[in-house]
């Protein structure tokens, strides 16, 4: 299956496995779970969906590459205990608790999760010594003397490299168009590993996203691209040189066709005509480069309005809490901030939540302010307020609605107006099909 696939098989695993009576006890026992066992080439991205998955389900999770221990350091180091049997007094050796069971208590304390998932990285390649106490794990859920926290899961899974998954979680993560543009013309480039006598060649889905983060920030700072720059994220010469020939080609087609123009009408008739005949005229590899950097730009103001939305939600969501609770506004606004503070030290946000939350509370500041110029002390007049400054949130974000849907009208009619109803116009349809956000 490929990892999408996984991700969903894992999430619906977990929910079984954490299920309850009505009297908060696990209906699933302990030793019927089978652990989850995923399998796939390095750079897949098996890390990451297990933390999508824990922030998805709001759990815990404690990540361990298993290379890195020994014997002593899973199960414990021993000492020795005096105990009584049978009226003698006896030396027993006893063992402290497991450096990975002690993890999982440590997070469990610190992000006040009592369920979640401990993720046992490179397991195959344990050590001889340790193999044994990883089957003693994985069949009993101890290390040791040791038994995993309930409601903590340790079921096998094969990973494929699928690239029109990829493709998908990419323009959602809003990676570099270049990336997303290349790989959707050289397809066989998105994994490859090749082995030779004297190196290993090697390019994977985790290092297109690393790649697609640096362009960001060279492009940011103005700072060239150069082919020693891609060579270090992609281990293959000769996919790093062909990539870095393309990059060139795709920032002057991005200069040259004035996509954001194009979109939002501002482009003068006879310059719009210059860019069709232009892209009629092109290669194969032109045209769908030219689809990409419609769907580049597109994807940038649908991941925009993604994030005006969550907020507005968000905002109202806060704003009935205040409504239905007994807190003046400032004694509200200083809880969430402190919850805020709490979340970000355990690291249970994203970046794009904590942005979204920090732009929320700066928001309720603002409103707060807005009761204190108007001089309201009565509480429905400021419940009034508030509702006023919120109606004006929600048509930001109708008029951004309008907008996008105008620039996705324009992008329409210029993909079509290029290449007619052929395979440019299919490859716009569907790309846009599985693009989170689309508004039509």
């Amino acid at each position: 299956m490929n990892i999408q696939e996984a991700k969903q098989e894992i999430i619906h695993t977990l929910q079984a496995y954490l299920r309850k009576d009505d009297a908060g006890n696990y209906l699933f026992p302990a030793v019927h779970q089978r652990p989850i066992l995923l399998m796939g080439p390095p750079g897949i991205g098996k890390t990451a969906i297990m933390e999508q998955v824990a922030r998805r389900c709001g759990v815990g999770l404690v990540a361990y590459t298993i290379t890195h221990h020994t014997r002593q350091s899973a199960i414990g180091l021993p000492h020795i205990e005096e105990k009584t049997y049978g009226g003698q007094v006896m030396s027993v050796t006893e063992y402290t608790m497991s450096e990975i069971i002690a993890s999982v208590y440590e997070t469990m304390e610190r992000t006040g999760c009592q369920e979640g998932i401990l993720f046992l990285d490179e397991i195959n390649c344990v050590s001889e010594t340790l193999a044994p106490t990883m089957l003693q794990f994985l069949q009993n859920k101890t290390f040791g003397t040791h038994r995993v926290p309930e409601g903590c899961r340790v079921r096998q899974i094969n990973v494929e490299a699928d690239l029109d998954i990829w493709l998908d979680y990419a323009r959602e993560k809003q990676l570099h168009g270049a990336v997303i543009s290349y790989l959707s013309v050289k397809r066989e480039r998105f994994y490859v590993v090749k082995r030779t006598e004297d190196n290993l060649s090697f390019v994977t889905a985790r290092g297109w996203e690393d790649l697609s983060q640096i362009l960001k920030g060279y492009e940011a700072l103005q700072v060239p691209v150069t082919e020693a720059l891609v060579s270090q994220f992609l281990h293959h010469e000769e996919t790093a040189r062909d990539f870095a020939a393309y990059y060139r080609l795709y920032q002057t087609y991005g200069s040259d066709y004035a996509i954001p123009e194009i979109l939002n009408g501002t482009l003068a008739e006879e310059a719009y005509q210059e860019r069709v005949a232009m892209a009629r005229g092109g290669s194969f590899d032109e045209r769908i480069t030219v689809v990409n950097l419609v769907l580049d730009a597109l994807g940038a103001e649908f991941a925009a309005y993604a994030r005006e939305d969550a907020a507005v939600v968000r905002l109202h969501e806060l704003l009935g809490r205040y409504k239905n609770g007994n807190q003046s506004l400032t004694e509200f606004i200083t809880a969430n901030r402190k919850s805020l503070e709490i979340k970000r030290q355990n690291a249970l946000l994203s970046t794009e939540e904590a942005r979204r939350e920090e732009w929320v509370l700066h928001r309720l500041g603002e409103m707060e302010l807005a009761v204190k110029q108007a001089h309201i002390r009565d509480e429905k007049e400021q419940l009034v307020l508030l509702r006023t400054l919120f109606g004006q949130d929600v048509q930001r974000r109708e008029d951004l609605i309008r907008r996008i849907q105008t620039e996705l009208s324009h992008g329409f009619r210029f993909v079509a107006d290029c290449f007619g109803e052929g395979q440019e116009m299919i490859l716009l349809v569907s790309a846009l099909t599985r693009t989170p956000n689309v508004l039509t």
